[in-house]
């Protein structure tokens, strides 16, 4: 059954459907893993690869998603039974994502917790004079706590969950509208500091200035895997969103729209932390995950040593950026898992995301205790956090993602996918026939690629 447009079940405005779709996009990956990714691999040259391949791969995939959402207007299980005509085989692959969801949500809402702890450390001026030994010496003790990262954990999860059990309008949309606009505020005030920084000049240059030398097959397999992994596409978090979507809504337009948010984030993040790095001698750009919470503290009051106030500044906004993308991206990923309970099982909204909540306490509870007293618990040789991680990553990802294109391409009524495409016949549809042979041939391609790489059985092309 259709959801109509008028309800509390339905974003009630473009931008807000934009917004909510860019903040589940927009997490920790852009702000982490991309800064890191484009140090180790180079720059310019792996951001200019990466931008190709969210062209080719990320944006027709993320549509694929829409199409999927918007045509069922349900969870993303009944809308792949809905788009495959009551073929009831296509509804387990809607399942998937709804597992997915638990098992990233788990282990995405303890590093969230160690952001939201690093935030009010940071507003409490915490970092103040301290050595970058201390910084490392701070972080193990902390995230090897047995309780400590648990309760912010929870913090996280029990704001996530109080946003989701508010509804797509009163919760998503508006929470969407408050912290993406206050994200691009924080980001914005972090780049111009930044840029001021006395590394400004060799961090823009390593940033903007390709150097296609230093391309490797190793290079063109993370940036692909980059743009892949920074939509969150696979899980079906868009999917889930697309359900909300009005028919007036331009599905392509809006993908591309998600895209450019993700990708000025992820580019503005480099502007914020090339020129931080390089203005404190013996720092390389590819710090790896240490980078967000050992190096950069360091780096701030290094930079900023003889103004306290702007060390103190910086840092808090930093880290509170931090907790607003990491917030929007959890929301999207509670959402997914909440809505098919509540329409498979009648079960009320707030019920649901508070069920669908203390479930991933219970996961995340181990991931977190898996970095102290439970690192010697393992499961095929990995803690419950890496096990988790990679669970996601490495299958539920890349396997979601190809059938969907699979689903979409070659078994949904053709019709139907370009009712969707089109808004009824309402829009052109020269740029259909393009999707559809990236989503049939291109991107399944690709696909299997990350999937190879992921595994490591594409060290042979990579080097």
């Amino acid at each position: 059954m259709r959801v109509p447009a008028t309800s509390n079940n339905a974003f009630a405005t473009k931008i807000g459907a934009i917004l909510a779709a860019a903040g589940s996009a927009v997490g920790l990956g852009n702000i982490w893993r991309f800064p890191t990714e484009t140090g180790a691999n180079g720059g310019a040259a792996f951001i200019l690869i990466y931008v190709l391949f969210m062209l080719l791969l990320g944006v027709p995939v993320m549509v694929t998603e829409f199409v999927i959402g918007r045509h069922g207007q349900k969870d993303v299980a009944h809308s792949f039974l809905s788009m495959s005509g009551g073929r009831k085989g296509w509804r387990w692959m809607g399942l998937l994502p709804v597992v997915a969801g638990f098992l990233v949500l788990s282990y995405y809402s303890v590093v969230a917790g160690w952001t939201l702890y690093y935030a009010i450390e940071a507003g409490m001026n915490g970092f103040a004079g301290k050595t970058a030994a201390d910084y490392a010496a701070d972080f193990a003790r902390f995230s090897s706590d047995p309780l400590l990262p648990s309760l912010w954990m929870a913090v996280i999860v029990g704001l996530t969950c109080g946003i989701v059990a508010l509804g797509v309008r009163r919760g998503i949309e508006r929470g969407a509208k408050i912290m993406m606009p206050l994200l691009f505020v924080f980001i914005l005030v972090l780049v111009g500091c930044s840029l001021t920084l006395p590394g400004a000049g060799k961090g823009l240059t390593f940033l903007f200035q390709p150097d296609f030398s230093k391309v490797t097959g190793a290079t063109v397999l993370s940036a692909m895997g980059q743009a892949f992994f920074s939509l969150s596409v696979g899980l079906c978090c868009l999917c889930t969103y697309a359900c909300y979507f009005r028919k007036d809504v331009n599905l392509m337009k809006n993908g591309m729209s998600v895209a450019l948010i993700d990708t000025l984030v992820a580019l503005m993040a480099g502007l914020i932390i090339f020129p931080s790095v390089y203005s404190v001698p013996g720092l390389e750009p590819d710090a790896g995950p240490s980078l967000v919470f050992i190096t950069l503290p360091n780096v701030f009051q290094q930079v900023f040593s003889n103004l306290p106030i702007l060390a103190y500044g910086f840092s808090l906004l930093f880290y509170l950026l931090l907790v607003m993308a990491a917030l929007t991206s959890s929301i999207s990923m509670l959402e997914m898992a909440a809505a098919y309970f509540h329409e498979e099982y009648r079960v009320s909204r707030p019920k649901s995301a508070l069920g669908v909540s203390l479930v991933c306490l219970l996961l995340g509870t181990a991931c977190s205790l898996s970095f102290g007293i439970w690192a010697d618990v393992q499961v095929g040789g990995m803690s419950f956090f890496d096990l988790f991680d990679f669970l996601v990553a490495k299958f539920f990802m890349p396997i979601g993602s190809l059938l969907m294109c699979i689903f979409v391409g070659w078994v949904a009524d053709r019709r139907e996918v370009m009712d969707e495409i089109t808004n009824g016949g309402q829009l052109r549809s020269f740029v259909y026939p393009v999707w559809l042979f990236l989503i049939r041939y291109v991107a399944p391609l690709l696909i299997l690629l990350i999937f190879a790489n992921e595994l490591g059985w594409a060290i042979t092309f990579a080097n």
